[in-house]
């Protein structure tokens, strides 16, 4: 008959262990900040500090703080049971997210809390842990926590979590570029707050005021992956899903063109890469981002969606069957979910291409005579040179038949040698960096000066019809008024 035997880990062998689990320095703060959250606070303040021999980071919220018992029970691993039914509002699951979180950052992990006036605080230390190979908590005393850092900044209600011997945050930092180094992190976590906490901190989650975040003092905005206050971005109708009695949102958005993108949408996407690693779903559970940039292998990624997104609101009541993860960075749909999201994919596709398509049409259409036509026949899309503009049409006369059929095969070879290739890794990678225009108003007004001389010769010309020319050459981009300038005074 099999007898029972309680067999618990090794506290040292498992504490260990459980620093690594994959978070990196803003998914273990994003942790934290679920927390202050869910206790309902409105102001979270972390503050990195590496100015002094030990260095430290905290974490301060004003939320409803806890009682001793409550922290002894946060403080415990394994503190809920995620079958367990949660308020709406809970960005929790596991009961381990403070632990797992502090420790993959830092060895030793306080917490200090505070409701109506009553202080209390806990203490883990690895260290300790260790030496004794058991589940050791320190319960600190006023002494202790007076002598803690940032304490003193907790009003009648809140909560501090402390990082002390923040062994990951300086392992690769020596020297003078310590601060560089920890000051580049930093910066990480406030683009990355910034993102997965956007609905928080606009206050638009409904039960949830509006949030303020700090680092180090610097507030951290709001960064809406939708651009949705971009007049250009398309808005689909929203799709609803049941999931027994649960609901998911699928809202679906088409992001503008990058040259409609505010400067701050366009700077924030090149520091992600590009557009392409950014399209999908963004998953959201209670409001909090948890995963984005995944279309969970409906489509592969590319040019055809590289424009699209689909915001995605799931309630905490259905974790198990997206199967969360601890870190919160892992969500994968039900069954029904990806397959309403795979019908979507497909009507956002066709959108999606039509922005960059049109945008392209647009430039064609811009000038009445374009350099560069576009052919869409039985062999595919082509380009090929307009010899019916007017500057080669003009060249074309005032050459001799056998040299006018060698301009026509230069031309021809151009068009052929076009490095499509080149042009999209580029063009995809980096839009903004293709520059073609002239460098200096000198260089403007000698090649203005040349191409009225080949149209018109010592002739009047047309100014009206030499300005459409100016205008379809892409020579004179952003240098049309000195264009206009040079008119006005040459034809006058």
């Amino acid at each position: 008959m099999a007898r029972d035997r309680s067999h618990p880990p090794s506290a040292a062998c498992l504490s260990e262990s459980m620093r690594d689990l994959g978070y990196s320095l803003e998914t273990a703060i994003a942790d934290l900040i679920d927390n202050s959250i869910s206790a309902g606070a409105d102001t979270i303040d972390i503050i990195c500090d590496v100015s002094g021999e030990h260095p430290v980071m905290v974490t301060l919220d004003n939320g409803r703080g806890m009682t001793e018992d409550e922290l002894l029970d946060a403080m415990r691993h394994g503190t809920g049971n995620p079958r367990q039914h949660r308020s709406p509002q809970d960005l929790g699951r596991f009961g381990l997210g403070l632990k797992t979180a502090s420790f993959s950052q830092c060895r030793s992990l306080t917490v200090v809390s505070t409701r109506d006036g009553t202080v209390c605080g806990a203490e883990w230390n690895l260290d300790r842990i260790d030496a004794a190979d058991d589940w050791i908590l320190s319960i600190l005393d006023d002494a202790d926590i007076h002598g803690l850092p940032y304490v003193e900044r907790l009003g009648a209600r809140g909560t501090a979590v402390i990082w002390r011997e923040l062994d990951r945050l300086m392992e690769d930092e020596a020297g003078d570029r310590r601060d560089e180094i920890v000051n580049e992190k930093l910066e990480a976590v406030g683009r990355h707050l910034s993102l997965v906490f956007h609905r928080f901190l606009s206050g638009e989650i409904r039960g949830h005021a509006r949030i303020s975040l700090t680092v180090n003092g610097r507030p951290i905005t709001a960064f809406d992956p939708f651009c949705r206050k971009n007049p250009a971005t398309q808005v689909l109708p929203e799709e609803i899903v049941r999931i027994g009695e649960a609901e998911v949102r699928l809202q679906p958005y088409v992001l503008p063109h990058h040259s409609r993108l505010s400067a701050s949408e366009y700077d924030y996407y090149q520091d992600r890469s590009d557009f392409i690693s950014n399209q999908g779903g963004y998953v959201y559970r209670n409001g909090r981002l948890m995963a984005w940039g995944d279309w969970f292998r409906l489509v592969p990624k590319g040019e055809a969606t590289k424009l699209a997104r689909v915001q995605i609101d799931f309630p905490n009541s259905l974790d198990e069957a997206w199967t969360i993860d601890i870190k919160k960075s892992r969500a994968r749909p039900p069954h029904g979910v990806r397959e309403r999201l795979r019908q979507i994919i497909n009507r956002i596709t066709a959108r999606s291409v039509t922005v960059h398509r049109g945008r392209g049409q647009k430039l064609f259409q811009e000038s009445q005579a374009p350099f560069w036509e576009r052919y869409a026949d039985l062999g595919g899309i082509r380009f090929a040179i307009n010899e019916q503009h007017p500057l080669i049409a003009s060249l074309g006369t005032r050459l001799s038949s056998e040299d006018a059929d060698l301009l026509r095969v230069l031309l021809d070879s151009i068009a052929a040698s076009l490095p499509v290739e080149m042009i999209y890794s580029d063009y995809s990678t980096h839009p903004r960096e293709i520059n073609q225009r002239a460098v200096d108003e000198s260089q403007t007004l000698e090649r203005l000066k040349s191409l009225r001389k080949v149209l018109y010769g010592d002739g009047p010309g047309d100014p009206n019809a030499f300005l459409q020319i100016v205008r379809s050459t892409h020579l004179f981009d952003g240098q049309i008024e000195l264009a206009e300038k040079f008119i006005s005074e040459t034809f006058a």
